[in-house]
């Protein structure tokens, strides 16, 4: 009886790996980089709006954070932050280690993907590209941000909605996802 329940599972298993060599085989490469992809300090300029659009979401994701451990379980609605609990969640946001961003090719362009940035329509199987440079690129956009628009500034934004902080953020003439700047949605 021992042997027969092995057998069993085994000719089972062959039933149904035999099923599946009825469908074509899914096959996946990973994005080829050129050099600058691989290799600049800097985020590649048709990956800013992307990588914009990220540090806005975890500044968002950081801030609301924040606000919830600042209430109590009797207040209502979220309690405003001080200017010196928002300029640490912001500068921790920007120190994060950002590993969960890498890049992704979807339908012949390369696209920063990662938690916050719209997947929109997406092969069944792909490959990302995480590490590497990513990391500290985003970490250095998200302290560019924070340089240029300032945590005050950046706060208020945030306060009014998560569309008012991308627009303050990666908006405007010269923001990197400007008409200047045109990315391709997906």
């Amino acid at each position: 009886m021992r042997l027969a329940l092995p057998l069993l599972l085994l000719f089972g298993c062959k039933a149904t790996l035999g099923s599946l060599g009825d469908r074509p085989p899914l096959s996946a490469t990973a994005p080829v980089l050129d050099d600058e992809e691989k290799y600049a300090s800097y985020m590649p300029v048709h990956l800013r709006c992307d990588a914009c659009r990220a540090v806005a979401y975890q500044m968002g994701q950081h801030l609301a954070k924040a606000e919830a451990k600042s209430h109590g379980p009797d207040s209502s609605g979220l309690q405003e932050l001080s200017e010196s609990v928002y300029t640490d969640v912001l500068d921790q946001t920007c120190s994060q280690n950002w590993q969960s961003y890498g890049v992704q090719e979807v339908n012949g362009m390369k696209r920063l993907m990662g938690p916050g940035l719209r997947k929109g329509t997406e092969p069944s199987i792909s490959v990302m590209i995480t590490g590497g440079p990513w990391p500290n690129r985003l970490s250095t956009t998200c302290f560019q941000n924070l340089g240029e628009f300032g945590e005050d500034q950046i706060y208020e934004a945030y306060r009014q909605g998560h569309e008012a902080l991308e627009a303050l953020l990666c908006g405007g003439p010269q923001g990197s996802c400007s008409l200047e700047n045109p990315r391709e949605e997906l």
